[in-house]
């Protein structure tokens, strides 16, 4: 992992997820023009083994269809429009900047992972499998066997993976052994987080976790862990994060974020 001098790395999660629809190539576009370290996505598996930038089970909320994501065909979500929940309203606005029809729509990881290799800075991946699912561990085969043709699973490839499931990170320490996995931590105790850690995972608890338990904080840190905090949008959760010496921070505006550490 590339970590900056003197500050956390900052993650766009989602992309620049306040600003654009999330899991666009927009979003994501306009995280790396924000500054972003580093490209948070969560990905989901297609009925036609594509792994896409999608965070809910169905694409009701996010576009304009419905149906689950692992029923449905890479052919039919690249017809759909991901962007226009965010501004129902754009259409109507003459002064809106006409974009590439790309940017709006359902994104491959695969195309988001050419824009990370491609770009003429250093970007990194943090990518979240989704659990639980249908296709269960064929998720985590599908996503090393794509890093592995890019040379990403080696020690100091720019990417990890992030799980709610220890079950999912097993699985890609199984298949890429050196590769960097991290736990993220929504509503367990210390003894249960501590059980689920591998030797060498990071941690990554939430920041409203991290607020109502304060322990497990200091806890993480007393245990020497490497800790990522999502989703932090305010500069008191940042002041948090700093206050554990927290390796990198999601968020959803990383450029408020940078001002903020500048």
């Amino acid at each position: 992992m590339h970590k900056p001098d003197g500050r956390p790395q900052v993650v766009a999660h989602r992309g620049s997820s306040m600003a654009r629809a999330e899991h666009t190539l927009a979003a994501y576009v306009q995280a790396i023009e924000d500054g972003a370290d580093a490209l948070e996505c969560d990905v989901r598996l297609t009925a036609d083994g594509h792994l896409v930038c999608v965070h809910d089970r169905r694409v009701d909320r996010t576009t304009n269809a419905r149906g689950l994501v692992s029923t449905m065909r890479l052919e039919q979500l690249s017809d759909l429009d991901a962007a226009s929940w965010k501004s129902p309203w754009a259409d109507l606005d003459d002064e809106s900047v006409e974009v590439d029809e790309e940017f709006n729509r359902v994104l491959t990881l695969a195309r988001l992972i050419e824009v990370v290799r491609d770009y003429d800075r250093v970007l990194e991946l943090a990518i979240e499998t989704k659990h639980p699912t249908r296709y269960a561990g064929m998720v985590e085969r599908t996503l090393v066997d794509m890093l592995w043709k890019h040379g990403w699973t080696g020690a100091g490839a720019p990417v990890r993976v992030m799980s709610m499931s220890g079950v999912a990170l097993t699985r890609v320490r199984r298949l890429a052994p050196e590769m960097e996995v991290v736990l993220l931590i929504e509503g367990q105790s210390w003894k249960v987080t501590r059980q689920a850690l591998g030797d060498d995972w990071i941690a990554g608890p939430g920041i409203e976790q991290l607020k109502d338990k304060p322990k497990l904080g200091r806890r993480l840190r007393e245990d020497g862990r490497r800790i990522h905090v999502w989703t932090v949008n305010t500069e008191a959760d940042l002041q948090i994060c700093l206050d554990l010496g927290a390796e990198a921070v999601i968020t959803d505006i990383p450029d408020r974020v940078l001002s903020w550490l500048a």
